[in-house]
């Protein structure tokens, strides 16, 4: 009867869990939500969030062609250099495949770096995956818009 019991107990666990991972709009808002406070870590210099919210493998091949890893990015953010005054995600879409999800869209920035003025706006392609129930930024790319 125990076992039985065990059985049933363990059965129902992994339907919860199945059940949440087969969310779609749950899932796709707890990643725009994700992107919304990595915008604002970018925005305010929260190093200690990029660290939660990233990959260790995390990797930013940014409007320049140049690749930079999750130590990087967390030094540039800790540093606020550029130091950013906007840095905004819009018109977004999110495609879910299970436990990694590939959202596009347009961020916007306006900052300096090095006393010099820039704004702009960048198609960007981010690649996030599920890890231990938290979706985590795997991997982003971001390409210039024209003006």
């Amino acid at each position: 009867m125990a076992r039985t019991l065990r059985t049933v107990g363990a059965a129902l666990l992994l339907a919860a869990g199945l059940a949440r991972a087969a969310d779609p709009a749950t899932d796709e808002h707890d990643i725009l939500r994700s992107e919304a406070a990595l915008c604002h870590a970018f925005e305010s210099g929260d190093a200690d969030r990029l660290r939660r919210q990233l990959d260790r493998g995390f990797t930013l091949t940014d409007s320049k062609g140049q690749v930079s890893d999750f130590s990087q990015n967390i030094a540039e953010v800790a540093r606020r250099e550029p130091h950013y005054e906007v840095f905004r995600n819009h018109d977004q879409k999110v495609r879910l495949y299970g436990d990694a999800a590939i959202i596009t869209g347009i961020t916007t920035v306006k900052g300096h770096a090095r006393a010099a003025a820039f704004a702009g706006n960048f198609q960007y392609t981010d690649t996030w995956i599920r890890r231990d129930r938290q979706w985590i930024l795997a991997a982003s790319h971001a390409s210039r818009r024209p003006q």
